[in-house]
């Protein structure tokens, strides 16, 4: 019997296909669209500008952009990949297109207030006050000082009140009738307009000390009947979010349920409660209807709460812009100077923010 040996086959070569021919597109496929979109619709209206005589419409060429390449991207994704991928890219287009158009006033505002406001921010600006200046110079170092004590001491009064506040809500109150009444006082009162609260505060110390009375306190009364319906929700929906197995697990130890809160349920928390809290300080610290009514503006410096009117950097800017004198442009440059030293505190808190949260927050993987 003979056994005739088969040849080997040659070996199979697949074909070679371009990767746009693969159901893929490639990743420069998107920015080549976005590019090529925004430099045809630059084209187009550039002409029409040249036509007009007037500038280009930046506004209308990055809209216009934006459609093209939606209509683009999903077209070609439809042919080359399928019509499930095409949608997809098309809401990522459009997800991406509302996130840039979210930014843009963020930045224009940005921009603004630097832009104008770098004109007064020198030395002379955070070491002298308005008292006896007329015209240029001067500066705004007490408002910057009215700002910290006022905006201080309303922290002082809110954070502790709201802390214990969400405390009862969430471990002692959890479907008590009382409970619900306060989470519905705190609810309405998150929505009161500042100048109620301003009002309230002016109405409040004129029982005791007669019509007209204006302090740095009776500020920080105001501001604190605004921060702490913002500092309840924020530590409550905090301290909801911490397992419940944590508390069991400490009660199972013998801990008491009020060092179970201090020593488990707090330090879990703390990040979400201190972002909770700055952000309440940012919501208030820019107010000026309240402080208009209840502490007044005044261009000397006064470190006393309790005595005499006290100036703060949102009434700074506001009377310096609506009170203009001679030169003008000196009154509106402190006034923008004012605005960015007001951004400025605001982002520094909200640094100071993060670095608390991440140091005292707990610590995994150990």
């Amino acid at each position: 019997m003979t056994i005739t040996a088969t040849p080997p086959r040659p070996p199979v070569v697949a074909p070679t296909r371009s990767q746009l021919t693969t159901g893929h597109l490639p990743t420069w496929a998107v920015w080549a669209l976005v590019a090529g979109s925004l430099a045809v619709m630059l084209a187009v209206f550039g002409i029409i500008a040249l036509g007009s005589g007037e500038g280009l419409n930046v506004a209308g060429w990055l809209v216009t952009s934006g459609i093209v390449y939606l209509v683009l991207i999903f077209t070609i994704s439809a042919i080359v990949e399928s019509r499930r991928k095409a949608v997809d890219r098309f809401i990522t287009g459009l997800v991406a297109s509302a996130f840039i158009v979210a930014m843009v006033p963020l930045v224009s505002v940005a921009w603004t207030v630097v832009s104008n406001g770098i004109a007064r921010f020198d030395a002379d600006f955070f070491s002298s006050s308005m008292r006896n200046v007329v015209g240029e110079g001067g500066g705004a170092l007490h408002a910057i000082v009215g700002t910290v004590l006022i905006t201080g001491m309303a922290a002082l009064i809110s954070i502790p009140i709201g802390l214990m506040a969400a405390i009862y809500l969430v471990e002692y109150g959890e479907g008590k009738r009382i409970g619900r009444g306060i989470t519905f006082l705190v609810d309405v009162m998150t929505g009161i307009p500042s100048i109620v609260a301003g009002l309230f505060a002016y109405a409040l110390f004129s029982l005791f000390l007669g019509p007209g009375a204006r302090m740095g306190f009776m500020g920080s009364v105001a501001l604190s009947v605004l921060m702490i319906p913002v500092v309840v929700r924020s530590t409550e929906e905090m301290l909801r979010l911490v397992p419940n197995e944590l508390r069991e697990a400490s009660y199972a130890l013998g801990v008491p349920k009020w060092l179970t809160i201090v020593k488990v349920v707090l330090p879990t928390s703390i990040a979400g409660i201190t972002t909770g809290i700055m952000l309440s300080i940012s919501r208030v610290i820019g107010e000026t209807a309240p402080l208009l009514i209840t502490a007044g503006f005044t261009n000397s410096m006064n470190y006393d709460l309790f005595d005499g009117r006290m100036q703060t950097l949102p009434v700074f800017t506001y009377t310096e812009y609506m009170n203009q004198g001679i030169p003008p442009e000196a009154y509106i440059d402190r006034a923008w100077a004012g605005a960015l030293t007001l951004i400025l505190i605001v982002m520094v808190l909200n640094l100071v923010a993060r670095v608390v949260a991440r140091v005292f927050s707990p610590k995994t993987g150990r």
